[in-house]
């Protein structure tokens, strides 16, 4: 975090400073929750008075782009996701076409972030998503899927920031965000079908590498063959999640009867062999 702010060249005045810091939250090096350093060593990095300094957090916080939590310093606000209010989120999650629209959406915009990231990815997005790979790698080793799904999220975060597009970036975390806040229940589901570990991981490994080796039209394919690939295989985890659903069901039932059924075959076989002992 100290390693992002550089010192004002002009006229140092609190409006500079603003206009650094919106940069750094519109190019998505700022995220929501991250905390800024303390005031003194925030004033040391940009060159400026503490008065000044003040007059621009206060600025951002009057603009909603930054908060002050009491004895626990400045934070980026929340500003990703208003794009789906809470009860649209509610909406989305309880019904088909919502979801079924949602990964048609994603299809399409993660097909273009993958496209620019392969033309305009630098050696520090490279790096930075190779290490997100290897963290995928390692979790998928050690078969933790809930972990490697949160991997995946931060995955396709990491290649719509490649894409160096604002628009395309904040888009894109608002639509992540429906699945890190678990509105779509069955999406961890597809983690369990036979062979999906496999194939999805196998899916972020085309992704990254041609991402990584500037191949724009692989890098579009990849990412919305993947999304291909999630679509149906949601509706496939959906259906076995029912077909489980049903047959528990029936066992239950078939069950419950069998015993009184017995019981009467029981009681039958009983009585005749009463009836022939008279």
């Amino acid at each position: 975090m100290s390693d992002i702010f550089s010192r004002i060249d002009h006229s140092r005045t609190a409006d500079e400073v603003v206009a650094q810091i919106e940069a750094l939250i519109l190019e998505g090096v700022l995220r929501p929750g991250d905390r800024l350093p303390g005031e003194r060593d925030l004033a040391r990095q940009f060159e400026v008075s503490r008065p000044i300094l003040r007059d621009a957090l206060k600025a951002l916080e009057t603009r909603g782009l930054l908060q002050t939590r009491h004895g626990g310093g400045t934070h980026v606000a929340d500003v990703i996701g208003q794009v789906f209010s809470k009860p649209v989120m509610e909406l989305i999650s309880t019904h088909r076409k919502a979801a079924a629209d949602y990964l048609e959406y994603r299809r399409e915009i993660e097909g273009i972030a993958a496209e620019y990231a392969a033309r305009r990815a630098t050696p520090d997005d490279l790096a930075l998503l190779d290490r997100i790979m290897a963290r995928m790698d390692e979790a998928h080793r050690t078969g933790d899927f809930q972990h490697e799904a949160e991997i995946d999220v931060e995955f396709h975060n990491a290649v719509g920031e490649c894409a160096h597009n604002i628009i395309l970036l904040h888009t894109l975390r608002s639509c992540y965000r429906l699945l890190s806040e678990g509105v779509f229940q069955n999406r961890l589901l597809v983690f369990t079908l036979p062979g999906a570990r496999d194939e999805l991981l196998a899916q972020h490994r085309a992704i990254h590498a041609a991402v990584k080796s500037g191949n724009p039209a692989a890098a579009r394919k990849a990412a919305m063959d993947h999304i291909t690939y999630v679509e149906r295989s949601m509706v496939e985890a959906e259906r076995t999640g029912d077909w489980q659903r049903v047959s528990r069901l029936r066992l239950k039932q078939r069950g419950g009867n069998q015993e009184p059924g017995r019981k009467r075959s029981e009681t039958g076989a009983a009585a005749r062999e009463s009836g022939k002992a008279k």
